[in-house]
């Protein structure tokens, strides 16, 4: 994601964005580039309006009063209005994520680069998030790397699985899941109790472990059918990957 975003220059091969190359015109590719890394820092004592109005500035818009539009129409967006004159350093986990999001959009770029968004979001911050992304979707190439499954289930129309370097699976997630309607069972193992050989995946459940099992009939009387997920999906892939 660093080398799509022009930060470093890879050590082999090539790519484009509608027609511009990422090496040999990474200027013309920043024009229409936003970026939002895991990590984002911030400059003690300065305030998210005055960071963003800096930013919009480097970005190109140099004209004061549609740069202050431009912000302040971001400030709304990512719910951060309330919060605009104080101190970057000031926000919490949650309010630093839309702010690098509000960053990451000056210039309506068209091409998202998103790494690892939600990690460590509450619940009602997530959903703000995933609002601002499907939004942004409407105009832009968003690509979003996320080790969370409910952010693909939400907001992904299409998903590679990377292990090791190498794309495992890919494919719209609907698609991927269709694939394994009626081959995946379930059931709990109360706990103290041996787990079955040859199961995809397992998860921890109040009485036991729930175990999902892929069998093209079942495994037996106390096996259900399991509904597939993206989660079965990726341990599958894993288990072809190995």
């Amino acid at each position: 994601m660093r080398t799509l975003a022009t930060l470093q220059r890879p050590d082999s091969g090539h790519f484009s964005f509608d027609g511009t190359d990422g090496i040999s015109d990474a200027d013309g590719l920043r024009s229409t580039l936003g970026y939002l890394p895991q990590q984002i820092g911030a400059y003690p004592g300065v305030s998210g309006r005055s960071l963003l109005d800096r930013f919009a500035w480097l970005k190109g818009n140099t004209e004061r009063s549609t740069r202050a539009a431009e912000v302040a129409h971001l400030l709304e967006r990512v719910n951060l209005v309330e919060a605009a004159d104080r101190k970057v350093s000031t926000y919490s986990g949650g309010m630093l994520r839309r702010f690098g999001i509000a960053l990451a959009l000056l210039g309506r770029p068209r091409f998202l680069i998103v790494d690892e968004p939600t990690a460590g979001l509450d619940p009602a911050e997530r959903n703000r998030f995933y609002e601002v992304l499907a939004d942004v979707s409407t105009d832009a190439v968003v690509l979003l790397s996320t080790h969370i499954v409910e952010d693909v289930e939400t907001l992904c129309e299409r998903l590679s699985i990377l292990a090791a370097g190498a794309i495992i699976a890919e494919g719209k997630p609907a698609e991927l899941c269709a694939a394994l309607a009626g081959t995946l069972w379930s059931r709990i193992v109360p706990r103290g109790e041996a787990l079955p050989e040859g199961f995809v995946h397992s998860k921890a459940a109040p009485t036991g472990t729930r175990v999902i099992m892929r069998a093209e009939t079942s495994p037996g009387d106390e096996w259900q059918t399991h509904e597939p997920r993206l989660e079965d999906v990726y341990h599958l892939a894993l288990v072809g990957h190995a």
